[in-house]
């Protein structure tokens, strides 16, 4: 079995990637990440193949002023260009095509050509799913949802109906798919994993009690939710960190329950996360939705129990009341019971802690994820196969 991976950018691909290298598996890794940047992964550099311009081009645009922009919509045009240059890598020496969702169509069609079996990597909700939802939310607050632009939306929809799997992180997100008509034998369901070399504990340096949010920081992220019930308890002795950059849609939330215990972090190197989540007592992510972020994980790793909603993936990862606890969407009443139990219960909260640590541990490492894979991977082409 030899696999070709195939990702506009990162994600968790390079994790994917150095597993399947470590089995004598991969047959290549397509990315615009260049090569220099993809070795740190352990890749050898005879197994990548960088379309690294396009990199280039697409931090430049993200950094171009909005004014600028204007009305200009490009993300499809990155998307294309990129599968249009990562197919000419396609070749009949790889027996298995992997590509990330919006961004494979016709490299998984060529795969197809040469009779891979293809699987498209989806780490959020189906794609409409996500749309709907995304856009009730805006409309709460009286936003308008910049939707994903409607060649990527089609062409993703298109990329579920050709692909022989499609591979998801969460029951959640297996639930949107099942709902949208994909029957569950088309569903590869592997939940992601962790870096223990990076993520781990480090001593605390006070006894402030402290809830960390790590990610964006917007609507999506249902920050909007974690402020209102953090401002309302005022518990003393007690902060509120947001690590992550802001998007401009959450301002008026911050405006609206600005306090000296709710502090902004700022964005920082993933190698540096631990330290932040060490200096914290419990880890809050009130999304709206996700695939499965990989936040989650992290935070179990450096010791800390976990609130996550429903539509975060973490319920694939995180059980209930033993390393942390899972609430319903947009329920701020919700946040504010599970922040005030881990506050008033010390003993119940150390012990979560040292449960979503021990979890991590044991079945959360990305080699765990890898064994994991590499066996779906296995059994969907024996399921696919004439």
């Amino acid at each position: 079995m030899k696999v070709t991976v195939s990702v506009l950018g990162r994600f968790h691909a390079f994790n994917l990637a150095q597993q399947l290298q470590q089995k004598n598996l991969l047959h290549q890794l397509i990315s615009t990440y260049p090569p220099f940047a993809i070795k740190r992964w352990g890749i050898d550099n005879d197994l990548i193949r960088s379309i690294w311009h396009l990199e280039l081009l697409s931090r430049l645009w993200r950094k171009t002023p909005a004014l600028l922009k204007g009305d200009l919509n490009l993300q499809f045009w990155f998307k294309e260009n990129y599968d249009l240059a990562a197919r000419k890598f396609i070749s009949e020496n790889s027996d298995i095509f992997v590509g990330w969702s919006s961004s494979c169509l016709h490299s998984l069609r060529q795969a197809k050509n040469f009779g891979a079996l293809t699987i498209v990597e989806r780490g959020s909700s189906h794609m409409a799913y996500q749309t709907d939802t995304l856009t009730e939310e805006y409309e709460k607050w009286g936003l308008k949802f910049t939707k994903t632009h409607l060649g990527v939306y089609e062409k993703e929809l298109q990329e579920y109906e050709e692909a022989d799997q499609i591979s998801i992180p969460s029951l959640f997100v297996k639930q949107t798919f099942l709902d949208k008509g994909i029957p569950e034998s088309k569903l590869i369901h592997v939940p992601y994993g962790v870096s223990l070399a990076e993520f781990y504990p480090v001593p605390k340096e006070d006894k402030v009690f402290r809830v960390i949010h790590c990610g964006g920081i917007n609507l999506r992220k249902g920050i909007q939710y974690l402020l209102q019930a953090f401002y309302e308890l005022n518990l003393p002795n007690a902060e509120l960190w947001l690590v992550g950059s802001v998007n401009s849609e959450i301002n008026p939330f911050l405006a609206k329950y600005q306090s000296d215990r709710i502090i902004l972090k700022g964005s920082h190197p993933q190698n540096t996360l631990r330290w932040f989540y060490s200096q914290c007592s419990v880890f809050c992510i009130a999304s709206i939705e996700e695939g499965l972020a990989m936040v989650q994980p992290q935070a179990m790793a450096c010791g800390l129990p976990v609130i996550h909603t429903t539509n975060t993936g973490g319920g694939d990862i995180i059980r209930d009341g033993i390393d942390g606890f899972c609430i319903p969407i947009r329920d701020v009443e919700a946040i504010k019971q599970k922040i005030l139990f881990f506050y008033q219960h010390s003993e119940e909260r150390d012990e979560m802690g040292g449960n979503a640590l021990e979890q991590a541990r044991g079945s959360l490492s990305w080699d765990s994820y890898g064994t994991k894979m590499i066996a779906a991977y296995q059994s969907a082409k024996i399921l696919n196969s004439p």
